[in-house]
């Protein structure tokens, strides 16, 4: 048995490893969006094409993050983990140096299950090793970590851009995982399985990647009709996921903790609208502030930080405020703000001042801190102690696949008024309006979004 000394010496281990962990992949896709500018001018491809760069990480980060949860729970939390950072670097490093579009955006469905392997294990092995009375703590030290990759991510990521190539923001990723992978052999002891005598649910995993994989493609394709018919698949393939995750002896999303338990249900819903409305939100402006506005990708970066540092600063207090005043207040007032802010967006012109922007993103930041945190806190409230990992997976898989469709319904708005062209200056009205568009959607979004939130009743 481990003496006292070692086990703290395991939790800040483990809590190093989860933070740099939660560092990593937001700053990928916060920088991403940055370099997407350049990236498309390299390889001079389409507004649609340029989507997929980052939507195919965000597919494939969906599609994995509960399967491996899964498999981490039957076959060892640090040991899937480990893998996951190898993954990602050696996706990084493969993303680094690719010489098409088509290699990038496949170095990029590489980079999301790595990171799939990251986000389904690393609270995990929070929870393993943090007892119940330090684990708000140390959840909050890796909400945080989150919030600085996404705050650094587009201030870095101009910055790299501009200055070394938008390669280079790929490259940074590599000494980074390789620094968690030491520390991970070296340091930190110990492994959880607690799931090895379950069997891994091999068809439900199956289903249910075919299905949102399905979904989400679909989306990119409309309006064609093989887009309508992918969709419908991807819909029916969900339907039948649930009915077999009922009926199977050891699921891989457990179903029970969604029936009679309506704040979870409520909770994650409401997560999954968020995400979906407020993602694109960084990949709009940010061709917005580079193409219309002309802003080099350093300025655009310095512009875009702003959202995320007031998403840094002000999460910790929501989280407190909302142990003090009921989360479905503090949440849905968060999801108002975020609304708001988004009806601005809606009036952007090539003559809206940089002040307004900035100032705006600041109200979006302040929506999503005073939503995040309490949602979170409310959905994980919810749930008995031996469903904290289906739960932690679930919120996850929501924030994915809401980030996914929130990109969907960019491209698809794209696909309709741009086709599949370059953004140029002479179709800047078109870009300027099907951004219009997307806004719009994402406001009537955020309003659904209210109304989930305030209907998933008072906290258990």
């Amino acid at each position: 048995m481990a003496n006292q000394t070692n086990d703290d010496v395991n939790k800040k281990v483990a809590l190093i490893i989860a933070s740099m962990g939660s560092f990593l992949t937001p700053f990928m896709g916060s920088s991403m969006n940055i370099a997407l500018p350049a990236i498309g001018n390299e390889f001079s491809i389409d507004a649609v094409s340029l989507g997929w760069v980052a939507t195919a990480y965000l597919l494939a980060a969906a599609m994995f993050l509960v399967p491996f949860g899964k498999i981490a729970d039957i076959h060892g939390r640090k040991k899937i983990f480990t893998c996951g950072i190898i993954v990602f670097a050696a996706s990084s490093v493969l993303c680094a140096f690719s010489t098409s579009a088509g290699m990038l955006i496949a170095s990029r469905v590489l980079q999301g299950i790595g990171s799939a392997m990251i986000f389904g294990t690393s609270l995990a092995i929070l929870t393993s090793v943090f007892p119940a009375s330090e684990r708000g703590k140390a959840f909050g030290i890796t909400v945080a970590a989150v919030y600085l990759g996404l705050s650094l991510g587009p201030f870095l990521g101009g910055f790299m851009t501009q200055y070394l190539g938008w390669r280079s923001i790929f490259l940074l990723n590599v000494p980074l995982a390789l620094a968690v992978i030491a520390l991970i052999l070296w340091k930190l002891k110990g492994e959880w399985a607690p799931a090895k005598d379950e069997t891994f649910d091999f068809t439900g995993s199956v289903i249910y990647i075919f299905s949102l994989a399905s979904l989400i493609y679909g989306f990119s394709l409309l309006p064609k009709t093989s887009g309508a018919g992918l969709i419908t698949a991807g819909v029916i393939g969900i339907l039948f996921f649930i009915k077999w995750e009922l009926k199977t002896k050891n699921p891989v999303l457990n179903m029970d903790i969604f029936r009679n338990n309506r704040v979870f249900a409520f909770s994650n819903l409401a997560a999954l609208i968020n995400y979906s409305a407020t993602f694109a939100v960084g990949f709009l402006l940010s061709i917005y502030l580079q193409y219309a506005k002309e802003l080099d990708p350093a300025q655009a970066g310095l512009i875009l930080v702003s959202q995320p540092v007031v998403m840094t600063i002000f999460s910790p207090l929501a989280g407190r405020l909302s142990d003090k005043i009921e989360a479905r207040i503090v949440a849905s007032s968060g999801m108002a703000l975020t609304f708001l802010s988004i009806l601005f967006f809606i009036f952007l012109t090539e003559e809206t001042a940089a002040g307004l922007i900035i100032i705006n993103l600041i109200i979006l930041g302040l929506g999503l801190a005073f939503f995040s945190s309490p949602n979170t806190n409310a959905a994980m409230s919810a749930v008995e102690s031996k469903f904290y990992g289906v739960a932690s997976a679930t919120l996850g898989t929501m924030r994915l696949t809401g980030q996914m469709l929130g990109m969907g319904i960019a491209m698809l708005i794209f696909a309709l008024y741009l086709g599949n062209v370059r953004i140029t200056p002479e179709n800047h009205s078109q870009f300027l309006a099907s951004m219009k568009t997307a806004f719009t959607a994402f406001a009537v979004l955020c309003f659904i979004g209210i109304l989930a939130s305030l209907a998933r009743g008072k906290k258990q």
